[in-house]
């Protein structure tokens, strides 16, 4: 059982008389929500698989009974490596029915990344595919899985092919076999429910912790706000292992009765088909996906009538993509938070165009935001500042990291998120950059520190810093600005340095995607990079004003 939780105790307090928490896990929530709408469909992927709310509920109890089997105690962290595939669903829900902790995870992590997630939450159950988008999940496991101390077994989803190993578990096996289990979730109200991985600026995931109340509140929050009802479908195209694809793209359609329609990769032109033959109302994601299903509507004159909102995080919202959406049709609506206070400041639809992107966002109702200076005073209304935030969505620590967690989560409740703003008289937040260092590529936040030390031993530098540079598409892409060694006599090749990364095992979302020559790194006096300085160099290298 998960104890290093931080939580304010006066707040914790205040949240249960004003209704925000309650007694009722995500379990008890479920329960409720499949026995009122156990024919709908629930979830359907693209891959031509359709769930009911009844048929997750049914799988899920059959799984319950495996983990169960292979003793999966309440508390007990369960990771799980799925696509975006329908049966997610299934595998989520048996971790709340036994009271297990749900830690989803990249499918794009390597073997040396698996090593480090599980040993890092020290799971007791591992499940993957057998092989999905050219990677072989089930030899990885078992190069990996001496190494792997606390796992007590695996589960492999042969949707796709089949296991190879016969001595091997899988999904379709427990499905066809196992009982359903019946008794109820022995998990509380304010026990640790889910681990997210989040990037931070000193290389490695961070584990963010979540309890039933405070994903509960969050989602709650954010489908009251949007009105909607269980006739509403999102489409959702983001990862399922991050708060976006999980949290309001499962969790909250479920709150409502309402539906998840998946797509496993994303093609503008196929998005628009499904979105039409699903008719899905609204969606939410990072820019690229909106960015693209824009451009193509105009490159071939089609049109989403169905969609009426895309809520957009992960970068500032442009207004001219505000408008171009408006003309398609439908309202672009920025949200901000991060993983940990994930979201707390929204655009209301009824303000989308009036704003035009002018600022991120107001809290929503029951979440408190202040604007700081370096020693977390609150400064006055329209000076810049970090942005903090308080309330009943946020995280309650980084798993076996007090340090870190102690860092961006005071003893108050405040979370101090490294990002600048200003906040008006009216209370509404403008997000003006970020003190930390990371780039935001097509919304997932990567840490230009582990980019630096990945590169660093590559023999053709002696020096280097890695910066996010501006892109239309997905906001920033990994720009390694670098100082050639003396014995490197030729032009410095983006491409022998991927080669080099990937002879390392480099995971190739932290690849650079530009690299360019410096004499010198900038450096403040106690050494420490001066990337604010490097981000003017290659908007001038792109010809970009400032």
């Amino acid at each position: 059982m998960i104890t290093d939780v931080k939580i304010n105790e006066a707040a914790k307090q205040l949240y249960y008389e004003r209704g925000y928490w309650g007694t009722k896990t995500i379990a008890d929530v479920w329960d409720e929500q499949c026995a009122k709408y156990a024919d709908r469909v629930y979830v359907q992927d693209d891959m031509g698989t359709k769930l009911t709310y009844k048929q997750v509920d049914e799988g899920a109890r059959k799984l319950a009974s495996w983990l169960k089997e292979v003793g999966v105690r309440n508390g007990d962290v369960v990771s799980f490596q799925v696509p975006k595939w329908a049966e997610f669903c299934i595998i989520y829900n048996a971790c709340l029915k036994v009271g297990a902790v749900m830690h989803p995870m990249a499918t794009n992590l390597n073997g040396a990344d698996i090593d480090f997630a599980i040993n890092q939450v020290k799971s007791v159950v591992y499940i993957c595919p057998t092989f999905f988008h050219k990677t072989d999940f089930e030899n990885q496991y078992l190069e990996t899985r001496e190494s792997l101390g606390t796992l007590r077994a695996v589960l492999l989803l042969d949707k796709e092919f089949p296991v190879h190993n016969q001595n091997l578990p899988t999904l379709t096996h427990v499905l066809e076999t196992y009982p359903e289990s019946t008794e109820p979730s022995p998990a509380k109200s304010d026990d640790v429910c889910c681990i997210l991985s989040t990037s931070g600026t000193t290389g490695k995931p961070k584990a963010a912790m979540f309890t039933h109340n405070n994903i509960l509140f969050s989602e709650r929050s954010y489908t009251a706000d949007l009105g909607l009802t269980p006739d509403d479908a999102i489409w959702m195209p983001s990862p399922l292992n991050h708060a976006t694809g999980f949290f309001h793209g499962l969790i909250s359609p479920m709150l409502t009765g309402g539906r998840c329609v998946l797509e496993l990769q994303f093609k503008a032109a196929e998005a628009i088909e499904l979105i039409n033959r699903e008719h899905v109302t609204w969606s939410c994601g990072a820019t690229p996906f909106v960015h693209d299903l824009i451009a193509c509507m105009e490159e071939t004159g089609t049109s989403i009538p169905s969609l009426r909102f895309y809520l957009c995080g992960g970068a500032p919202v442009p207004s001219a993509i505000i408008e171009r959406a408006a003309e398609h049709g439908f309202l672009l609506c920025e949200l901000y938070g991060s993983t940990e206070s994930c979201p707390h400041l929204r655009v209301p639809c009824d303000k989308c165009l009036e704003w035009d992107g002018r600022f991120s966002g107001v809290p929503y109702p029951g979440i408190e935001v202040k604007v700081v200076d370096e020693f977390h005073n609150e400064v006055p209304n329209g000076v810049q500042g970090e942005e903090a935030s308080r309330g009943p969505h946020m995280f309650c620590g980084y798993l076996n990291d007090p340090e870190r967690t102690d860092e961006a989560l005071d003893d108050e409740g405040w979370f101090y998120s490294g990002d600048l703003c200003t906040m008006d008289d009216e209370g509404r937040v403008r997000i003006n950059g970020r003190k930390k260092e990371i780039i935001i590529r097509g919304g997932e936040n990567i840490s230009a520190r582990e980019i630096d030390d990945n590169v660093m031993d590559w023999d053709q530098i002696c020096d280097q810093a890695t910066i996010g540079m501006p892109d239309e598409r997905l906001g920033e892409r990994i720009c390694l600005f670098a100082v050639p060694a003396e014995t490197t006599d030729h032009e410095l090749c983006l491409h022998e340095l991927t080669e080099y990364l990937a002879t390392k095992g480099v995971a190739k979302r932290l690849w650079p995607e530009r690299i360019e020559t410096i004499e010198e790194i900038p450096r403040t006096p106690t050494g420490k990079v001066k990337r604010f300085e490097l981000v003017k160099e290659i908007k001038h290298r792109m010809g970009i004003e400032e």
